[in-house]
C-alpha cells in the first residue's frame, strides 16, 4: 500500500512540473486555458460548442482540445462550431495530464489563440488531481444529475474556480432542488460562482462566456478555500519517499 501511494504521489508531482511548464508555453503565446470538468452526460459538449461558436461570432480567437476514452465523437461535433479543434485519446486513461496536453499543442496550436477550451474526460474523481496548466477550472453538473453532486465529489468541486449548471430547461420536470445544491456547494466550495445554463434555449450562456472572456483579460479567477491548503497550484504532494525502491520511480 505505502509504495502504491508513493508511486501515486510521485506521478503527480511530475504533472505539476509539467503543468508549470505547460503553464508558462501558454502565457508565452498570450492563451488562457480553460479546463472543464464533469461527470459523462452533463451536456459539457453540446455546451461548450455553443461557447466555441458564440465567442467567434464576438471575433475572439478560440481553440478546444476534447480528450475521450475510445471515440472522437465530441471532436466531430465541436468542429461545427467552426472553431479549430483537436482529440486526445486516452486509450482507457481516466483523466488527462498536462504533459499529453502539452504534446498535443506544441506541433498544433493556432497562432494568436486567446482562449483554449479543454474538455476533460467525464470524470468527477481522478481529474480533480491533474493541474492541466489552466487559468480556469471549471466544473459542470447537469440538473439530471440531483443537488447532492457538490457533496458527492467534494474535491471537484471544492477546487473549482466556477460551477456551470446545465440542462436547466430540464430543471423543473426532473424536480431539480437548487436551495438544496447550492446549500451543498456552500459547504465544500463558499462563494464559488455558480452558472445556470441551457444549451438547447441559451439561457445563461452569455454570462458564462463574457466570465470566461474577463478571466482571459486578467480578472483574477475566484480561489476556492481548498486551493489555499495546497502549496502548489491546486494540489500539493509531498515528495514520494517509499522505502522500497521501484524501478523507474525518481527517488
Amino acid at each position: 500500500m505505502c509504495r502504491s501511494v508513493d508511486l501515486h504521489r510521485a506521478v503527480l508531482a511530475r504533472n505539476d512540473d509539467n503543468a508549470t511548464a505547460l503553464r508558462r508555453y501558454l502565457d508565452r503565446h498570450g492563451t488562457t486555458a480553460v479546463n472543464l470538468m464533469s461527470s459523462p452526460g452533463s451536456g459539457k459538449t453540446e455546451l461548450l460548442e455553443v461557447l466555441l461558436t458564440r465567442a467567434r461570432e464576438q471575433g475572439a480567437r478560440v481553440a478546444a482540445v476534447t480528450a475521450d476514452l475510445a471515440t472522437e465523437n465530441d471532436a466531430r461535433r465541436l468542429a461545427r462550431s467552426r472553431a479549430p479543434v483537436q482529440q486526445i485519446l486516452t486509450d482507457g486513461l481516466c483523466h488527462l495530464e498536462a504533459g499529453m496536453l502539452q504534446a498535443r499543442l506544441e506541433p498544433w496550436l493556432p497562432e494568436g489563440t486567446r482562449l483554449l477550451f479543454v474538455e476533460n474526460v467525464g470524470n468527477l474523481v481522478c481529474p480533480a488531481s491533474y493541474d492541466l496548466g489552466e487559468t480556469l477550472r471549471i466544473v459542470l453538473v447537469s440538473v439530471t444529475e440531483g443537488e447532492d453532486k457538490p457533496l458527492k465529489y467534494p474535491a471537484a468541486f471544492g477546487l473549482a474556480q466556477a460551477v456551470v449548471v446545465t440542462k436547466t430547461d430540464l430543471a423543473e420536470a426532473v424536480g431539480f432542488d437548487r436551495p438544496g445544491f447550492r446549500a451543498g456547494l456552500r459547504q465544500v466550495n463558499p462563494h464559488v460562482p455558480v452558472f445556470e445554463t441551457s444549451a438547447r434555449t441559451g439561457a445563461g450562456v452569455d454570462d458564462l462566456l463574457a466570465h470566461v472572456m474577463a478571466c482571459a483579460d486578467g480578472r483574477a479567477p475566484h480561489t476556492p478555500v481548498l486551493a489555499r491548503q495546497h502549496a502548489h497550484h491546486l494540489h500539493h504532494h509531498p515528495a514520494a519517499t517509499s522505502t522500497t525502491p521501484v524501478p523507474g520511480t525518481p527517488p
